[in-house]
């Protein structure tokens, strides 16, 4: 279904056992590292099994109790790590990832799924002006970690970030013409995540997201996923949707042609 159409009357979910526990958590690096730590994770996930994923976080050092206070509020490199096999061998792996620098701190535990989901919910109370940017890669080249690291260090504000996601897997086996969203051969996605709290700030923030988004393009893939779209992005959506934007015009067309469903990223026809 896309964003932009309509009328749900029904909804079924595919369950999947998870746990009881999960192993995730942090490895927190200096931002000094980011480099070879970016470097070595590209090389890692090419092997990595799926049961593991690992996101790459790029800003600013949160007071987290398990970091020395020298390094609060300074830039960091944050490995945020998911496991859901077994907990030994789990283990295992993450000890390849503690090889990638000199780490700042850990925190990595087994723990119940739910509670993992729940802690970055600190870093998102309610209040602050948001703007954000993404691109899909298919491969993260020098030129895009080269991006990265550079604008990782302008953050103009200490809750502005940039992650990496990893989508690779079951996504990618999905037949592009599946559903709305069609890009499966992204295996990245860059979010550039503008965020700070006072209205003076918006021009800074706005233009540090927007920079960021233009120099890493040359390196990004096709589309992009709808939900990671700001307001002003209304250009993009027929390079959001791809090959399945004509199909969901003409289903827009039947279905509603007064537009009534206009809000969001519109599929206009």
């Amino acid at each position: 279904m896309s964003r932009n159409f309509g009328v749900v009357t029904q909804f079924e979910f595919a369950l999947y056992p998870v746990g009881p526990e999960i192993l995730a958590g942090l490895l927190v690096f200096p931002i000094g590292q980011a480099k070879q730590v970016l470097e070595k994770y590209r090389e890692f996930v090419k092997s990595a099994p799926e049961e593991l994923n690992v996101w790459v976080v790029l800003r600013k050092a949160p007071p987290l109790p398990f970091l020395p206070v020298n390094v609060h509020g300074k830039e960091v490199i944050v490995l945020a790590i998911f496991y859901a096999g077994d907990i030994a061998e789990g283990e295992k792996l993450i000890n390849s990832l503690r090889s990638f620098g000199d780490a700042y701190g850990e925190h990595i535990g087994a723990q119940p799924y739910a509670q993992w989901q729940q802690a970055f919910d600190p870093l998102l109370t309610p209040g602050a002006r948001n703007y954000w940017k993404s691109h899909n890669f298919t491969e993260l080249s020098d030129g895009a970690l080269d991006s990265i690291i550079e604008f990782a260090g302008k953050l103009p504000s200490p809750q502005c970030e940039i992650f990496v996601g990893l989508i690779e897997g079951a996504a990618n086996r999905v037949p592009s013409d599946a559903m709305a969203y069609g890009h499966r051969d992204a295996k990245f996605v860059l979010n550039v995540h503008g965020r700070w709290d006072e209205v003076s700030q918006d021009e800074t923030c706005i233009a540090w997201a927007r920079t960021f988004f233009e120099a890493s393009a040359p390196y990004a893939s096709a589309g992009a996923y709808v939900n990671f779209m700001t307001g002003d992005e209304g250009d993009r959506v027929a390079a959001a949707y791809g090959v399945n934007f004509a199909r969901l015009q003409q289903i827009k067309k039947k279905y509603d042609p007064e537009n009534i469903f206009h809000n969001n990223q519109n599929i206009k026809v």
